[in-house]
């Protein structure tokens, strides 16, 4: 089922959340939804569910309005905020409710409970949980119907490292298996390993619709990290090789235009000692980092990253 927005907007009295977005959620592949802090990610996704109705435009799934699917807990399965939960209960009871109300068996109940790794912990009360665990819960809600659709928001907050491995795999597998799956996140080296296509938004608006590796080619670019005892003359040599140069915050130098080689030979005719040489890959976080730049709500006074590489961001990682 695929999910379409159409020119959709949503107006807080005179804030705008969500300006004029145009976008599709293909069946078959992980889909990141990225923006930073107000970008309107949640917004977008609370009128996918129709919890928020747009102030214009529209957004489907399966071509349909939310609010008319005749069955949406088999149609749509959806984490927006884990601790949504009432604490008194256990996830046990938890699930057992929403399946009822939607005419599912306690089989299927104790199924998604196995699945997400909370069996030993379902009759504890959920009121106890940790965050992670709450996640974990909220993705067990959210398969209970088996839906061919899936919408999770920020599920990887408070997951430890092998919970992050989970949520990976498990998303990759559902759209495997030909479901719509739609994942926000600001976890970048996450979402390009799992996501295939990105939607990326800032102040509301469309900034970017595309698969990562055609964004990242597009807008980051790889170089190379150059340590020396000699940075200003390897620097010259380098940009008499055609190179572009720059000087990141800890003095080692930042080389786009050349291979690691060649800037390796260009360092040995000039006999200037070279002490690191490691190319860095053009990568997601660089990416959406220039993308999204003039769109970042809250910014720190002084902006190191720049000064690390004038005009484009790099992949310190």
């Amino acid at each position: 089922m695929v999910i379409e927005a159409s020119g959709l907007s949503k107006r807080y009295g005179s804030t705008v959340a969500v300006d004029n977005l145009t976008f599709t959620v293909k069946p078959g592949i992980v889909t990141g939804f990225l923006g930073p802090n107000g970008s309107g990610k949640s917004t977008t996704m609370r009128m996918v569910l129709g919890l928020d109705t747009p102030t214009k435009g529209t957004i489907t799934v399966g071509g349909k309005d939310y609010r008319s699917l005749s069955a949406p807990v088999h149609e749509v399965g959806a984490l927006l905020d884990a601790r949504a939960v009432h604490g008194g209960r256990s996830a046990y009871n938890h699930l057992l409710w929403v399946a009822q109300a939607a005419g599912l068996g306690r089989d299927r109940v104790e199924q998604v409970l196995g699945e997400v790794g909370l069996a030993e912990v379902a009759g504890k009360r959920v009121g106890g949980f940790s965050l992670g665990m709450q996640q974990r819960l909220g993705i067990a809600t959210a398969l209970l119907g088996d839906p061919p659709t899936l919408l999770f928001d920020e599920p990887l907050n408070g997951l430890d490292p092998d919970g992050i491995r989970w949520v990976r795999e498990l998303v990759k597998r559902l759209a495997a298996e030909g479901r719509t799956v739609f994942v926000s996140s600001h976890l970048m080296n996450e979402m390009q390993q799992t996501a295939e296509h990105v939607v990326v938004i800032g102040r509301g608006k469309l900034v970017a619709d595309a698969p990562i590796a055609e964004l990242t080619k597009a807008n980051a670019r790889s170089h190379v990290r150059v340590v020396t005892p000699s940075p200003g003359d390897l620097a010259r040599a380098l940009t008499r090789g055609g190179a572009t140069v720059s000087t990141a915050a800890d003095g080692s130098l930042v080389v786009v235009g050349l291979e690691a080689a060649r800037i390796g030979d260009i360092a040995l005719e000039q006999r200037i000692g070279v002490h690191e040489l490691t190319p860095k890959l053009a990568s997601l976080e660089a990416a959406f980092m220039d993308l999204t730049h003039d769109s970042v709500q809250y910014r720190a006074t002084e902006d190191t990253h720049d000064r690390a590489f004038a005009g484009k961001r790099s992949d310190t990682a």
